[in-house]
């Protein structure tokens, strides 16, 4: 089943914990965040697929963060609120909003509105299905299949160990992001860096051995000295 990524940002961690339950039970991974500006930052670092968000938080609101959402993606976000006036659902839709439920809800017609909402934008978006069901990467003469763990480079298949993987398909699936060897390890090996260590650098050391970096004028990974690594398209 194809990974589709679901962030809720809510400032009461009860009701995050709560919907997080409902839909991992569903198959989908769930990223939390209690703020507005913490879950922007997520949407940063991760690829979401839909937003629950709740309107009343403190500091920037959920209606200025959907605001900030539509900038940049059109991907669905649904409105969690305890106002249920029909002028508030109106000011919440207007904003840019797909859907707005209002608290408290059943578990199991929020998570039945996810799955509209993601069905309906699939359908409204022709490309967007591809979000959801293609696990390939094609950046220049390079093709990642995450679905068989296949890379390759210049037509030739390029043997890499799980981790070589990882790293290579994290910067990939990320074109033109900048990851600093903490990020990337605390992604790729799930968990925090505690010291300094150069377990990243042998790592992309070796995986751009194996991609013959060293003769290509264009290097496909870039170092970007002081903070870096990314890959741009």
């Amino acid at each position: 089943m194809p990974q589709i990524n679901i962030l809720v940002v809510d400032d009461e961690k009860e009701i995050a914990d709560l919907v997080e339950i409902y839909l991992v039970s569903d198959g989908y991974r769930v990223f939390k965040a209690y703020n507005a500006d913490e879950g922007m930052r997520v949407m940063d670092e991760q690829e979401i697929h839909l937003v629950l968000l709740d309107i009343m938080m403190p500091g920037m609101n959920g209606l200025d963060m959907c605001k900030k959402i539509r900038e940049k993606s059109n991907i669905p976000v649904i409105m969690l609120s305890a106002k249920s006036t029909d002028l508030d659902k109106i000011v919440g839709l207007s904003g840019g909003a797909d859907d707005y439920v209002t608290k408290p809800f059943n578990p199991l017609e929020l998570t039945a509105r996810v799955k509209s909402q993601l069905r309906r934008y699939t359908q409204l978006n022709p490309n967007a299905a591809n979000q959801f069901t293609n696990n390939e990467i094609n950046i220049r003469e390079m093709t990642i299949n995450k679905d068989n763990h296949k890379v390759i480079i210049d037509g030739e298949d390029i043997k890499l160990t799980p981790i070589e993987f990882d790293i290579l398909f994290l910067l990939a699936s990320h074109p033109g992001k900048v990851f600093s060897t903490d990020e990337i390890f605390a992604r790729v090996w799930n968990e925090k860096v505690y010291e300094a260590n150069n377990t990243v650098m042998v790592h992309i050391r070796r995986l751009r051995g194996k991609m013959k970096e060293d003769q290509r004028e264009n290097k496909i990974i870039t170092t970007v000295w002081g903070v870096g690594y990314k890959i741009e398209k």
